[in-house]
């Protein structure tokens, strides 16, 4: 007869003498009753030591990874409480003594299935204490594969939790596992290009070529903004208000240009030429100063860069040369473009300096 007899049992139980309880009618239903009230009492004693008092404790910590642990675990040592009063207390009944063996393995069926929730509780909490850790190109990464990487962890706990519940039932898991295993490596075959995206994605968020906002121009020439970095793809937004996404894994692969790395100020380059004959000394001199009201005028413009130009080819008809100018972000050049090709033009006509038309000589023999 599966009645405790025990007296460190009796003593948390609160119970009387089980000999004088056996004596009365229905001595094992009251037993059992008796036992699920003193594990409900236990179940709200514990329940108000971690509300109040261990909930406290943690908050006058310097860290919140005890607040979210001691949040997580309250609830699953309520139920244990709960399990293990409900199981003991059906253990008391004579009625059911022919099926104490199920009885214990469904309550460390139970227990199993409670570890696991308890288990993916704390993985829940430790990531959002990661992710509130996290600042800056790191909150990035965080944001984008913690959760991720939470949930394959939680995947696992409760695969690990359905391999003991099959124990438990006495079902042969070496098997199983095996199917399991060949099954992943038919996944994995399936999923390669997937699987590649995603490491890929990995790659780009630690290695960090390229972040969400930086401005890019990839290996065809396409460029634009980095608007999303996820696990399979990144997502760039054109100029023209067009979105391109490219697998994370031809990414990885690519040639990129990051206008934003180490800086957003980026310089260009404006080729110009004026005719043969022109006083080059004054050609600079104009040039330049046209250069230098731009920079301080337009708005994208870096304002403590000090253009400059550079005479380069001497072309079929013009003397060929370069004007540096900076902006402060790769896609202010167009405005400061604009400007300075406009009174490079109002400059040169004021000053007499000519852009020669292409010409060609011809020479035909008699």
């Amino acid at each position: 007869m599966p009645i405790l007899q025990g007296n460190l049992f009796r003593a948390i139980a609160g119970l009387p003498s089980l000999g004088a309880i056996s004596a009365l009618p229905y001595g094992d239903l009251m037993t059992a009753a008796m036992t699920l009230g003193a594990f409900l009492v236990l179940a709200f004693f514990i329940h108000f030591l971690m509300n109040f008092y261990l909930a406290t404790f943690a908050k006058r910590t310097g860290t919140e990874l005890d607040d979210a642990i001691v949040a997580a675990l309250k609830k699953p040592m309520y139920v244990l409480a709960l399990f293990t009063g409900t199981y003991v207390s059906l253990l008391q009944i004579n009625a059911l003594a022919a099926y104490a063996d199920f009885l214990g393995r469904l309550y460390k069926a139970s227990i199993i299935l409670l570890i696991a929730y308890a288990a993916s509780r704390i993985t829940a909490a430790l990531i959002g204490w990661q992710l509130k850790k996290r600042t800056g190109a790191e909150s990035e990464v965080a944001r984008h594969f913690l959760p991720l990487a939470g949930r394959a962890a939680t995947v696992f706990i409760y695969v690990i939790a359905v391999i003991g519940l099959l124990d438990q039932m006495n079902v042969k898991v070496t098997a199983l596992v095996a199917s399991v295993g060949v099954a992943s490596l038919a996944v994995a075959l399936a999923l390669q290009d997937t699987l590649a995206n995603f490491f890929a994605g990995i790659y780009i968020m630690a290695d960090r070529p390229v972040r969400t906002g930086d401005f890019i121009r990839l290996e065809n020439g396409e460029d634009g903004y980095v608007e999303e970095i996820g696990w399979r793809s990144t997502k760039v937004r054109t100029l023209p208000n067009n979105v391109i996404v490219i697998p994370n894994s031809k990414l990885a692969q690519s040639v990129i240009t990051n206008y934003y790395l180490p800086s957003q100020e980026t310089s260009f380059f404006v080729k110009c030429g004026v005719a043969y004959g022109s006083d080059l000394e004054k050609v600079e001199r104009v040039t330049v100063k046209t250069a230098k009201d731009v920079q301080q005028a337009v708005n994208g413009a870096a304002r403590d860069f000090e253009p400059f130009i550079r005479f380069n080819e001497f072309g079929d008809s013009n003397i060929n040369f370069s004007v540096v100018l900076r902006v402060g972000e790769p896609v202010a050049k167009y405005v400061v473009l604009h400007e300075f090709i406009k009174r490079l033009a109002k400059a040169y006509e004021k000053e007499g300096i000519e852009i020669s038309w292409p010409a060609r000589k011809v020479y035909l023999k008699r």
